[in-house]
């Protein structure tokens, strides 16, 4: 045998040993009571409410029943949002369209701010300002830094209670509105969404497009858009949600300063459902088309209400399942979750 061959198994001895003593000295550490007095290998904890309730949800009512939830956490910005319970599911044949243009024509002004002041004012605070509508739900969504989280409150209640609906404006975002719906049609997304609806819903307004048609944007005025905000934008409809660097207490002194001048119009969307209820209808609907490299198709199953127990299972599934892009940024839009969250539970609860 080698002198280098001893060496090797010597050297391979040596590493067994120490890596024995190693095991050995772990096993004797672990086991020694003082090591365990703060940790156990064995988990105890049975009630994780604690966990989850956490951070807390706190919710606020004003006397005119405007609503306010937030929820704090160690964030450096904040997410601020105004939820209404309108959407196109509460237009007329005569208001087709008029959710979606009121939704965009917000941002066209008010009596203080042009179109132009609004967006230099978020551009030099670092956030920024948006918005959305649904069939049953419109959003207006403010992103800033803790110190600005006042003056987007400010701005929001400004754009929402004193547009002012220059004629001009209107007529610009009714050609900007036809355009976007002619571009939207050759989206095959798009076009699926609405032929989902279409066949779900038939002949109700639920089963409209939240666009409306190009036609009705001709029959849009300023009249028109001030009924449809007396209407539907009022106290008892609007929810204030608030997330990240946020503080209850500030954020509804704050709110009931600047959202003086909502609507009080007593209907609710409760009765308006009534009116014309969405009935869902099994169907099947198909536009074919050779020329096209690809299939786009969809899938409606007859799910559960707002008000079901099962909501959050199924908005815990939409968030799981609802979309698949690798390269979205998810903490990007932590704020909105966490805000729309805040709006499903108080709209779900009933509060």
């Amino acid at each position: 045998m080698s002198i280098a061959t001893r060496r090797l198994i010597m050297l391979s001895r040596r590493s067994h040993q120490a890596l024995t003593t190693t095991r050995s000295t772990s096993t004797a550490v672990s086991d020694t009571p003082r090591f365990l007095k703060h940790n156990s290998p064995h988990p105890i904890l049975t009630d994780h409410t604690s966990i989850l309730s956490c951070p807390q949800t706190r919710l606020t009512t004003l006397p005119n029943g405007l609503r306010i939830a937030t929820e704090s956490n160690l964030s450096h910005t904040a997410t601020v949002c105004v939820w209404i319970d309108t959407g196109s599911r509460f237009e007329t044949d005569e208001t087709r369209g008029v959710a979606n243009f009121l939704m965009n024509m917000v941002f066209r002004g008010t009596s203080k701010r042009s179109s132009s002041d609004l967006d230099e004012e978020f551009e030099n605070m670092g956030g920024e300002y948006q918005s959305y509508i649904s069939r049953e739900q419109t959003v207006y969504i403010a992103k800033v830094m803790a110190a600005d989280v006042p003056k987007a409150i400010d701005i929001l209640s400004d754009m929402l209670q004193n547009s002012t609906f220059e004629e001009n404006m209107i007529v610009d975002l009714r050609n900007d509105t036809i355009t976007r719906m002619l571009e939207e049609n050759e989206d095959p997304d798009s076009v699926v969404s609405d032929c989902l609806h279409a066949a779900a819903f038939q002949d109700t307004p639920f089963g409209r497009s939240t666009d409306g048609r190009p036609k009705d944007a001709f029959f849009v005025t300023k009249k028109v858009l001030q009924d449809y905000l007396s209407t539907h934008y009022s106290t008892h409809r609007t929810i204030i949600t608030a997330s990240g660097a946020v503080n209850h207490e500030e954020i509804v002194e704050q709110v009931k300063k600047t959202f003086t001048k909502l609507s009080t119009n007593p209907i609710t969307s409760t009765q308006l459902v009534k009116r014309a209820p969405a009935i869902f209808t099994g169907s099947e609907i198909r536009k074919r088309d050779d020329d096209m490299p690809y299939a786009y198709f969809g899938i409606f199953f007859n799910g559960a209400s707002w008000t079901d127990p099962d909501s959050f299972a199924l908005l815990v599934i939409q968030l799981m399942l609802g979309s698949l892009t690798k390269s979205a940024d998810v903490d990007k839009h932590k704020g909105l979750v966490v805000s729309t969250l805040l709006f499903n539970f108080v709209r779900n609860n009933g509060f």
